[in-house]
């Protein structure tokens, strides 16, 4: 997958795309990112890219001619029309379902807005806008890094194990249930005996019902979205039965 995102500030990029899993995948041809600073396509002498709104208000504004002159050279650099995508806050909301969606696609470009946003003109050369969630940022450069992260793991190669993404929260409609890993006895919290005991039927069985507990606990909107099987009712039916009474 190519991926090119176009900000004010390109600098803000190098630690989470040049490291861990992300980084590895660039230096193993698997994700080719590329982060471009719009500056350069402002033609005047100081290389301006916002300017004050019309009708008044506070802040600054960045103006359509630079910004669309960026999205069409973004366009020139894949064999075939790329999916544009504005972070911004009137989007859409962003979950794991568009992520899985947008790491189909053969190329992306992220427009980074900043300040008060981008000249309502510029839209007509975006495709999406998608939101992070109902909180406005300082610009468009974090949830551009969320969403690039989110969507690379998902193209195959990125991630080292397939089964990573089979089992993590979101990928069924449910939370993961909780992990554990060496010592088996620490400070006296010991990890579930079913995970020690080497039945792998039970360790799926045990993992499933503590997703099913966990996403009941936490997310409850979430479990009622979710196809249930015969075997997580049961699973539900066994959660309802441990709760202890109130009081109790």
């Amino acid at each position: 997958m190519k991926i090119v995102v176009l900000t004010l500030f390109p600098a803000m990029f190098a630690g989470p795309f040049g490291e861990s899993i992300l980084g590895r995948a660039q230096a193993q041809g698997k994700l080719a990112i590329s982060v471009v600073d719009l500056r350069q396509f402002a033609h005047d002498a100081h290389r301006t890219v916002d300017d004050y709104p019309y009708g008044g208000g506070a802040g600054m504004v960045l103006k359509a001619g630079p910004l669309v002159e960026a999205l069409e050279w973004a366009a020139g650099q894949f064999g075939q029309r790329p999916l544009t995508v504005l972070p911004c806050a009137q989007g859409r909301p962003y979950g794991h379902q568009v992520a899985k969606e947008l790491a189909g696609e053969p190329g992306l470009v992220f427009l980074c807005g900043h300040y008060e946003g981008v000249d309502e003109r510029v839209r007509a050369w975006v495709d999406l806008e998608l939101s992070l969630g109902d909180f406005v940022l300082t610009g468009g450069e974090i949830p551009a890094m969320a969403m690039v992260d989110s969507i690379a793991r998902l193209v195959p190669g990125v991630l080292g194990h397939a089964d990573s993404i089979r089992e993590e929260s979101f990928a069924h409609g449910l939370l993961e249930g909780p992990q554990y890993t060496r010592p088996a006895d620490f400070r006296g919290m010991r990890v579930p005996a079913v995970l020690l005991g080497g039945d792998h039927e039970a360790v799926r069985r045990w993992r499933r019902k503590e997703a099913l507990r966990r996403t009941g606990l936490r997310r409850p909107d979430m479990l009622a979205r979710t196809v249930l099987t015969y075997e997580d009712r049961l699973l539900l039916e066994e959660i309802e039965r441990e709760v202890p009474p109130v009081g109790g």
